[in-house]
């Protein structure tokens, strides 16, 4: 005997036994609908839906409140009934997606601005760094010359030396103390800058990967919690 000589009664058996040991869910039964026009009359069968009805969607059930939706519900075949609730409970995810898709896209924008900012303040610590690196090296000319004023030299060096000094209004050795103290400033600010940099791009990584995988994968499935928290259990349980 082959499957399809089965009776009616021993496929709605097992359809529903499948139902209730989570093996089924409402995608199975769909598949199983438009397979044949026998399996369309059977799967669409009350007793199966009405179960199916009470075990994905046990707990809205219990926390119906309103009078008017219980009226409306009966109204309704299970089929349609699930129809409806399934209809909502993907709006839910759809909405609780897009949500945590703007939630991220929202977050990438703060920290690329912090980016942008920290970018700013290191290029301004950079070129600080680099003119009194500069102003240092000037000095140390001076410094030198000053010097060098005080040993004989032919006239034509002297009256150079004797320029650059002169050309220096302010106190070499203070300004050179000055000068290193800045030096040590900046790059402790640029130090500082730079881990504060490299963290906000490790966060900005971060949250790009975590959009690119909600992007991917978007609401990629409806299955209901319960039923696959059903499927689990029974599935540890085997093992």
């Amino acid at each position: 005997m082959g499957m399809s000589d089965l009776p009616d009664e021993i496929w709605s058996r097992i359809m529903e036994a499948g139902i209730q040991s989570s093996a089924l869910g409402y995608r199975d039964l769909c598949c199983l609908s438009i397979s044949c026009r026998r399996l369309r009359r059977l799967s669409g069968d009350e007793a199966l839906w009405s179960a199916l009805l009470a075990l994905d969607f046990a707990l809205e059930g219990r926390g119906s409140s309103s009078s008017s939706s219980s009226s409306h519900s009966s109204s309704l075949s299970s089929k349609s009934l699930y129809r409806t609730k399934f209809e909502r409970h993907r709006a839910r995810k759809r909405a609780a997606w897009r949500l945590a898709v703007l939630k991220e896209e929202s977050q990438i924008a703060e920290h690329t601005r912090k980016l942008d900012d920290l970018r700013i303040v290191l290029d301004a610590e950079h070129e600080k760094l680099k003119m009194a690196s500069k102003e240092l090296r000037d000095l140390e000319k001076v410094r030198r010359a000053s010097v060098a004023m005080n040993v004989w030299q032919p006239e034509v060096v002297c009256s150079s030396h004797r320029q650059l000094v002169q050309q220096c209004t302010v106190p070499v050795e203070s300004r050179a103390s000055a000068l290193h103290m800045e030096l040590r400033l900046c790059k402790q600010q640029i130090a500082i800058y730079s881990k504060a940099f490299s963290n906000q791009k490790r966060k900005l990584e971060e949250r790009k990967e975590v959009l690119a995988s909600l992007k991917y994968h978007p609401v990629d499935s409806y299955e209901l919690d319960t039923r696959s928290n059903n499927r689990t259990k029974r599935q540890r349980k085997m093992k």
